[in-house]
């Protein structure tokens, strides 16, 4: 076994001892036991083998017998002393403690298949304290001989990166998994998207038709959601929030998710605004200045903002925030409170690692696949906000498109989803003729058209089709809905 040295330690005369050693923490006979039950009785194994692998053994020799007759109990096959006996007739460190015979033994000083589950219980904790020990050792060599460009900041952020790891993986080492583990989580979502209305894989958005493109928002995917001022970013990323929290709390977390929102414009009071107004259907304007009926104010704004203080969602104000600090934060909400769904308002008011960049495509770079990362990480969608550069004003038509994207190479290759939101009716109001002209009376017609529609439109879907997705807005309450309305009859329904 592997010995830690602890410290000097003294004689109780005070004099100089030795210098004490000890064991990292393991159990040889809660290990023998239960590969004994499991060569008796195969069916032990059905009680560990979905949280124990043979690497949580502290003995090599017990890590191969677990692992052999692990690996004959899938195929049907019995796993016993005289199945296993060929496996290890050649094998040197088995021979050393008696060969085949120790098999035998084993067996024959087994423990109850009934006890199994907690003896694996066992050697799975001692597994764990073993792997705190050397990421503990690991922590502290670093912090003495780093180098001058790694900071105590980053080291700190690393190490909570390698405990959150363990704490979620049980390890914090990556590893290859076999592909039957991959197709069981497959199969999983797709039984839970056949089960669920809507047929959504991923978390919903509150909006049909953009779950019916999306699917849903898919975890480990990095969403883009980009568009020029006044376009109404904020808002549907907000609405999608406020859904998406809403249906996790209505359900009891069967639907929806726990979402964290980093908003590094907006100050939190404001974003709370922005989602009462949307739940009450009063202006964001009365609400600002408080210019409420008693009707207004009991009947609506008292119950939602209840509703409110209920759903899991969490809001981060802190300005110009980085990467890594974000991803820290998140991890803990992660952990604390089961975290579904990020939204970052906006990508461009972030920062890097805080070592100078030769310009600023690569900090953004640097975010974009730092938010990834997080999205892969923690297995939940990211929706990563992002303006759009002035071009878009210089065209005629002016429907955004990838390329006009700010530091747009690094933003779409990270990405798995980019969606533009974009309202003709902005620069429709803009262009209005003389009054009594027969443009003016185009114009009209044109904007009762156009009146509280927006376009989400899709530029890039790894795993599905590109289009636009029509919306109906309403700005006073920053509210997009489904395109549906008394006002207008849209051409797909």
């Amino acid at each position: 076994m592997e010995t830690v040295l602890v410290s000097e330690e003294r004689s109780e005369d005070g004099s100089d001892g030795s210098l004490a050693y000890r064991s990292a923490p393991h159990n040889i006979e809660a290990e023998q036991d239960l590969i004994g039950a499991i060569l008796v009785n195969n069916e032990a194994a059905a009680k560990v083998t979905g949280f124990l692998t043979p690497e949580h053994f502290s003995e090599d020799v017990h890590r191969r017998i677990y692992d052999a007759a692990t690996i004959l109990i899938e195929r049907g096959e019995i796993a016993d002393p005289v199945t296993l006996k060929s496996y290890f007739d050649n094998d040197s460190a088995l021979a050393d403690i008696g060969g085949s015979q120790y098999l035998a033994r084993l067996a024959a000083s087994a423990t109850t298949i009934i006890n199994a589950e907690n003896y694996g219980r066992l050697i799975y904790d001692l597994a764990m304290r073993r792997e705190l020990i050397l990421l503990g050792e690991d922590i502290v060599n670093t912090a003495y001989d780093s180098d001058l460009e790694e900071t105590s900041q980053s080291q700190i952020e690393e190490a909570e990166k390698k405990l959150f790891s363990l704490a979620e993986n049980g390890a914090h080492e990556g590893s290859l998994l076999p592909v039957k583990i991959a197709v069981g989580e497959a199969l999983k979502s797709i039984e839970e998207a056949f089960h669920r209305d809507g047929n959504l894989v991923g978390v919903t958005t509150g909006l049909k038709d953009m779950d019916g493109k999306l699917g849903g928002l898919h975890s480990s995917d990095l969403l883009i959601l980009a568009g020029r001022p006044s376009m109404g970013k904020t808002s549907l990323a907000t609405n999608i929030a406020y859904n998406a929290a809403k249906a996790h709390h209505r359900t009891g977390g069967k639907e929806g998710a726990a979402v964290g929102f980093f908003s590094l414009e907006m100050a939190a009071e404001q974003l709370v605004g922005r989602i009462l107004a949307e739940a009450t259907e009063i202006s964001s304007e009365k609400l600002r200045r408080g210019d409420l009926s008693d009707d207004e104010f009991a009947n609506k704004l008292v119950p939602q903002s209840a509703l409110l203080s209920e759903l899991p969602l969490y809001i981060d104000d802190t300005p110009a925030l980085s990467i890594a600090a974000m991803r820290t934060r998140a991890r803990r909400l992660k952990r604390s409170h089961g975290l579904g769904l990020i939204v970052v308002d906006y990508l461009q008011l972030m920062k890097g690692s805080g070592r100078r960049s030769e310009n600023r495509v690569q900090e953004i770079s640097e975010v974009t696949q730092g938010l990834k990362a997080i999205a892969k990480e923690l297995n939940i969608p990211v929706i990563a906000l992002s303006q759009l550069s002035r071009q878009v004003e210089n065209r005629d038509d002016k429907r955004p498109q990838l390329s006009d994207l700010r530091e747009s190479g690094s933003i779409e290759q990270d990405s798995d989803v980019v969606m533009f939101v974009y309202r003709e009716s902005y620069y429709e109001e803009r262009k209005e003729p003389s009054e009594g002209t027969p443009e003016h009376a185009e114009w009209q017609e044109k904007m009762g058209r156009l009146h509280n529609m927006a376009e989400v439109i899709i530029g890039k879907q790894r795993h599905g089709p590109i289009g636009i997705i029509k919306l109906h807005f309403k700005p006073e309450f920053t509210r997009f809905g489904d395109y549906i309305s008394d006002d207008y009859l849209p051409e797909h329904h």
